[in-house]
């Protein structure tokens, strides 16, 4: 996997949002609550639509968007939460773990001193990668791992 940059999603541009969600059970593993077909508005409205929220493409060497995630506040402005994460299949390999390093530099560029997440159990892919990444599980529920890591 070649060298990924980081895009940041302002002024909203939703378009390679939807298309890197265009498949329901993608959609569906980003965000169970978002309505299908991905609808714009309603992600511009509810679920991006936090003053301090950022949202960011992972970009390819041609400028193709291929990834995307959003830092959230989270418990306080110091710890930024990591959400509707997604990279499109043609690019995983090797492109979750330049995500997870891209999403880390964007937080503490944004003041950030911790990164928390939550990940499904069964996606073990995405369990090893944030483990492999440095962030140390702190519970389990509902299926769901919540992880936690401090930055340097």
């Amino acid at each position: 996997m070649s060298d990924l940059s980081l895009r940041p999603n302002t002024p909203f541009d939703l378009r390679p949002l939807e298309r890197l969600l265009a498949e329901k059970a993608d959609l569906a593993l980003v965000n169970p609550s978002a309505k299908h077909p991905f609808d714009p508005l309603e992600w511009q409205e509810k679920w991006l639509n936090e003053p301090d929220d950022m949202s960011f493409y992972l970009v390819d060497a041609s400028g193709r968007e291929v990834g995307f995630f959003a830092l959230r506040i989270g418990i306080g402005p110091e710890v930024r939460h990591l959400v509707y994460v997604f990279v499109e299949e043609a690019a995983r390999g090797g492109a979750g773990k330049q995500l997870a390093a891209h999403a880390e530099a964007a937080a503490k560029q944004l003041g950030a001193i911790s990164v928390t997440l939550k990940v499904e159990l069964d996606n073990e892919p995405a369990l090893a990668l944030y483990e492999a990444a440095g962030y140390e599980e702190l519970g389990r529920s509902n299926g769901m791992a919540t992880m936690h890591r401090d930055l340097d």
